[in-house]
């Protein structure tokens, strides 16, 4: 059995882009926009765990977030 490589759902995709004011989002569009943004949400995580890690913190914060996202 292969393990599902995504962690977002792509009907939450198709929400995302539906209350942003699309009429219909393809297949196609979904799985990109997932792509997008799991590789930005690691790109953030990554740096929000340096930053609490430099802090001696193994616990990520808010704050962590808001500061990897500047």
């Amino acid at each position: 059995m292969q393990k599902n490589k995504h962690i977002l759902p792509a009907a939450a995709m198709e929400k995302l882009l539906k209350k942003v004011g699309a009429d219909r989002v393809s297949a196609d569009a979904k799985e990109k926009l997932r792509e997008v943004l799991e590789e930005i949400g690691e790109e953030i995580g990554e740096k929000a765990i340096r930053l609490a890690k430099h802090a001696g913190r193994k616990t990520i914060k808010s704050s962590d977030i808001r500061e990897a996202t500047k």
